[in-house]
């Protein structure tokens, strides 16, 4: 699925990552999030998180604002090119659920998530 995604980003002519576009995904939900945060949600560690970040930087999709509470916190907002960037990703993505979900039924689907729902309280458990 994740080769299926960034070959549709590719054919748009955006050159963004799937791991790119859940940041963009993330702080279009929440802009502003710290650093931290962000890397905890996207299940990424800080180094992990912080490359990403600064390739997103030069990219011009995000920027690093110093947190008004404490200057040693960056808080990553979306830029406006950012912003335009994910509304143009966004029929993208739809279309691509679209494909991998044709022929699928919701029932299907529901099962699909109920499984991986179970496997993630097992880890959990575990």
């Amino acid at each position: 699925m994740g080769m299926f995604m960034r070959d549709a980003f590719a054919k748009s002519g955006i050159e963004i990552t799937k791991e790119q576009f859940i940041v963009l995904v993330k702080l279009d939900q929440q802009d502003g999030l710290n650093q931290k945060d962000l890397a905890y949600i996207t299940e990424r560690n800080k180094g992990s998180l912080a490359r990403l970040i600064n390739t997103m930087e030069k990219k011009n999709y995000v920027a690093r604002i110093p947190s008004e509470v404490d200057k040693r916190v960056n808080c990553i907002h979306l830029t406006r090119h950012g912003k335009e960037v994910f509304e143009k990703l966004k029929p993208i993505v739809w279309n691509c659920i679209n494909t991998m979900q044709k022929g699928v039924t919701e029932e299907e689907i529901q099962t699909a998530i109920n499984i991986i729902k179970k496997l993630q309280q097992n880890i959990l458990e575990n």
